[in-house]
């Protein structure tokens, strides 16, 4: 399984309330469960800045990313990016692993 950060915000339109965003959130995961049963969810994070969450997952491939992705538009009306990620053990074991010099 590889880990996947997501960052989404939705469009202005999404939620009209405050008690919104949880109904939202709970439909659109039922969704993405349903469709994506082999995905584990990590973490999830409300953030301030450009995006409004950020959301760790581990999915089997790219491809079940971008099915989580795409349902996260089309059931959160939101914008998601998908950023592929490494535990930073594992790249520090990448990087001990290369020529010292190239």
């Amino acid at each position: 399984m590889s880990t996947f950060i997501m960052v989404t915000r939705l469009e202005s339109d999404a939620a009209r309330s405050p008690r919104a965003f949880e109904q939202l959130e709970k439909s659109t995961m039922a969704v993405v469960r349903s469709q994506c049963p082999d995905v584990q969810w990590l973490s999830s994070y409300a953030a301030l800045g450009p995006y409004d969450y950020v959301d760790i997952f581990r999915a089997t491939d790219i491809d079940t990313a971008t099915k989580v992705s795409a349902l996260v538009r089309a059931c959160g009306h939101a914008r998601a990016e998908i950023w592929p990620a490494t535990e930073w053990s594992h790249f520090k074991e990448l990087m001990r692993s290369m020529p010292a010099e190239v």
